[in-house]
């Protein structure tokens, strides 16, 4: 049988698991009622599998009838601090918490791939190995999971996002730089406060905060070669008590996004730098802190064109599109840094069906009806990954 008469037998179940999840939505290392449903459909599958990296986190493993090399597909659990206005029939059960990203979708896609490539055993060559992820939007999940040893004996990994600004029906694979790393930085201030009246007896923070945010727009300006993409948001700020009182601190935080990893290694250096010797021209004093959360997504050549072709074979000929790289990041970079891997966005865009909303939007939706390419997609690349 094809790819696509086993899946069809799955339809159903598909759409079934996604509005399980998205009916029961849990943030990252809370995904327990998830964890524990993936569990269930895994052993009614007779799917081996442990837990890995976390209470939360899965690790599934499906032997093909024939030797070959290991590849893993991942799809991750976590949802977000979201109230969902979505007024479906299915919307988010648990108060101030909603699938808003499509991991609902990840994870019955990775489900619905476990039956097609359980049941397709007989030709698959060499293993699959299944990791339902947790905490992906704290960018930590992945790490975990592979220091529990997620990626032993592991030849290639690939994962599937879900994309709000695609129409469905289309596949986004392109080789190289796919989605942007990110990175966290705070940046406290401390000055003297006093009376809004006699500036000349205080040391301003507030307006050392200002020339920092603004000092910190030349880093992508005026430090960075016009080819390198980048991004520097400060996206809180806080300072002052009262109209009359100069402010004796400032407090601000931001991201920033680039698609080079030499980039992404620079940003703290610049950051800290920049900070630092902005306060001192306004006598007052800055303490930064910067975590590096993610690594940019860089597609592997050989998978990505992998993808493609599978593409073309289950979702449709015309199914793979080019699209520029995105300024969001995703932590499975860090299972594409040990391992040759790609990263595929399945355009879920239907303005029939509502699904118009961006990713993390209160109202987001998707196209359900082609989330089973989705499933197709993953089995078909993992049953072709010992041809390639």
């Amino acid at each position: 049988m094809t790819i696509q008469e086993v899946a069809a037998k799955y339809s159903e179940y598909q759409i079934e698991m996604r509005r399980y999840f998205h009916e029961n939505p849990e943030l990252s290392y809370k995904e327990f009622n998830t964890s524990s449903k993936v569990k269930e459909e895994l052993d009614k599958m007779n799917i081996p599998w442990r837990v890995c990296g976390s209470e939360t986190g899965i690790l599934a493993t499906i032997t093909g009838k024939k030797p070959g090399k290991t590849i893993l597909l991942r799809g991750d659990m976590d949802a977000l601090e979201v109230k969902e206005e979505t007024g479906l029939p299915y919307a988010s059960k648990t108060e101030g918490v909603m699938h808003a990203c499509g991991h609902d979708c990840h994870i019955s896609m990775l489900l619905t791939a476990a039956h097609i490539l359980n049941d397709m055993k007989d030709e698959l060559s060499g293993t699959v190995k299944l990791a339902f992820q947790p905490a992906e939007e704290l960018a930590c999940g992945a790490v975990g999971m592979i220091q529990d040893g997620a990626l032993e004996g592991v030849d290639g990994c690939f994962a599937i996002h879900v994309w709000s600004d695609i129409e469905s029906g289309k596949v986004v694979c392109n080789a190289g730089p796919a989605m942007a790393s990110v990175g966290r930085f705070k940046i406290e201030m401390q000055g003297m406060g006093g009376h809004g009246a006699t500036p000349h007896l205080c040391v301003d923070a507030a307006v050392a905060a200002s020339a920092t945010i603004l000092n910190l727009q030349t880093i992508v300006s005026r430090e960075l070669s016009p080819q390198d993409s980048a991004c520097v948001t400060v996206g809180y700020v806080r300072s002052g008590d009262r109209f009359n009182c100069v402010a004796d601190s400032a407090y601000m935080e931001g991201t920033t996004r680039a698609f080079s990893r030499d980039v992404s290694g620079s940003f703290e250096e610049r950051i800290t730098r920049i900070a630092r010797d902005t306060a001192k021209a306004f006598r007052t004093e800055a303490v930064v802190t910067y975590d590096h959360l993610t690594d940019p997504v860089v597609n592997d050549a050989d998978m990505a064109e992998l993808v493609q072709t599978a593409a073309r074979d289950v979702v449709a000929s015309d199914a793979p599109i080019q699209h520029p790289p995105l300024s969001p990041g995703e932590d499975f970079a860090y299972f594409m840094n040990e391992v040759p891997g790609a990263v595929a966005l399945l355009g879920v865009r239907n303005v029939d069906c509502n699904a118009i909303w961006p990713q993390h939007s209160n109202k987001y939706c998707v196209d359900e009806k082609f989330l089973l390419h989705g499933a197709m997609l993953y089995a078909k690349v993992a049953l072709s990954f010992n041809k390639k």
